[in-house]
């Protein structure tokens, strides 16, 4: 009796759309919102509080999905997505678990941090931005989605906007700089190459732009520190790449686990509510970064229930492994600490996000095993890295013509990391398959084989 149900349940999902995109006309827009308040009036408060609940993916097998804890958890309709699980076939065999297992068969969102390519990897986005060159960003992002989404993956927690300027900060390599005006139109191109035109296409996957807000400006750069800044270079310097993310159409923002004015983001209802809601027009959903929502309680603010609640009355929608939102917000609703209403506004985002990508409409649209065996780290993808890493070089000062290198003669290369094949991807390169790359000396070697001796010397450290 069971599966007949779950199976009428999906066939009245699936059957009550016409096709997946952004609504982009008030009628699409009355056709989403009357098919997810149809849905929410099915829901238990268990249903919608697992919706809320991100947790990450297990160390999963193909084949024995059902039997992880993960699998059991979307069974039973505790899990609204889950993350950095690679694999179409893996992700497939989980996603059926939600639409054919769990009571109201709703899909899951499967994000990863795809920062600056899937397997066909291309400069760190530090890198990019030295290119200024827009298009060349933007066809980064757009190659990265192909793969991604003919792995499995529908959202990436990309791309990174937070302005640097203390070279002490050890997440400055995976964002743009410090410049507002050059971090404002990576970001936008980097949206614009993820989501495509409105989300409608099987490589389409849905942005996250992170870490909202002023992550990069920690005091003495350090990670998880307080930020202490005025509302004036908020707004001018640093704020500037986020709302032009937010502008270009970012489905989702991530929150930051530094404090705001003395209140944790993932918590601080001004920045996340009058701030990226009210002033900006945000009609995405929040996910907070990994465990922030403990982090509070461990950073001796507040417990998790009394950091949960305050979170989701701020604005914030979805918990990120904390299981703050899925453990303790049935007894906050039940004390008066949140209202149901507030619980329904941040289950009404998810499952528009996940009507915007189409998984209602399609919930296998991004498990296609044949686009993974063709689409992923091709001739012409690499030809394309190749050719925006050479756009991302800064030559200072190139004095008697030493470059091009000529292909004769003896060449040096010095440096502990030269030698490093496993290190060639660079950081936050989750998905790369490192048994595919060389390391920059056997690539010298390669390419000078027969021409010019190469030396090799590992040098300082």
């Amino acid at each position: 009796m069971r599966n007949i149900v779950t199976l009428a349940a999906t066939a009245l999902l699936s059957s009550s759309l016409a096709s997946a995109a952004i609504p982009s006309t008030p009628a699409d827009k009355e056709k989403m919102d009357r098919f997810i308040t149809g849905l929410m009036s099915r829901m238990t408060l268990d249903e919608k509080l697992g919706q809320l609940n991100l947790p990450p993916s297990d160390d999963i097998v193909t084949g024995q999905t059902i039997d992880s804890n993960i699998g059991a958890a979307v069974a039973r309709g505790q899990v609204g997505g889950t993350f950095n699980i690679k694999g179409a076939s893996k992700i497939r065999e989980l996603q059926k678990i939600a639409v054919e297992k769990s009571r109201l068969g709703i899909p899951l969102l499967i994000g990863m941090d795809v920062i600056h390519g899937y397997e066909t990897v291309f400069p760190i986005p530090l890198g990019l931005s030295c290119t200024w060159d827009m298009d060349a960003i933007e066809r980064s992002a757009r190659i990265a989605a192909s793969e991604m989404s003919a792995g499995g993956i529908c959202w990436t927690f990309s791309p990174m906007v937070d302005i640097s300027r203390d070279p002490r900060w050890g997440r400055m390599s995976e964002g743009s700089g410090e410049d507002p005006y050059l971090g404002s139109e990576v970001a936008r191109a980097m949206v614009r190459g993820y989501q495509g035109k409105d989300l409608g296409g099987k490589d389409d996957v849905m942005a996250c732009v992170k870490h909202f807000a002023l992550y990069g400006a920690s005091e003495a750069g350090r990670d998880y520190n307080t930020v202490d800044m005025s509302r004036y270079r908020m707004y001018n310097e640093y704020f500037a790449p986020y709302k032009a993310a937010v502008d270009a159409g970012a489905g989702s923002v991530m929150s930051s686990f530094n404090l705001v004015d003395g209140i944790p983001a993932t918590e601080n209802k001004w920045l996340l509510d009058d701030v990226l809601r009210r002033q900006w027009n945000f009609n995405g959903f929040v996910v907070t970064d990994y465990g922030s929502i403990g982090e509070v309680a461990v950073h001796g603010l507040e417990d998790l229930p009394g950091a949960s609640a305050r979170s989701l009355k701020a604005g914030t929608d979805m918990d990120m492994c904390s299981f703050g939102f899925i453990g303790t917000l049935k007894k906050s609703l039940e004390e008066g600490k949140v209202t149901q209403n507030e619980i329904d506004t941040a289950v009404r985002r998810i499952l528009e996000a996940k009507y915007k990508l189409g998984l209602f409409d399609d919930p296998y649209k991004y498990n296609d095993v044949t686009r993974e065996k063709t689409d992923i780290y091709t001739e012409a993808n690499r030809a394309a890295a190749r050719a925006i890493a050479a756009k991302s070089f800064v030559l200072l000062k190139n004095e008697g013509n030493v470059l091009p290198l000529a292909k004769k003669g003896r060449v040096a290369l010095v440096g502990p990391m030269s030698n490093s094949a496993v290190n060639m991807p660079g950081t936050w390169s989750v998905a790369a398959d490192k048994k595919k790359y060389k390391s920059l000396l056997q690539g010298f070697r390669d390419a000078l084989a027969g021409k010019a001796e190469v030396v090799w010397a590992k040098g300082p450290v």
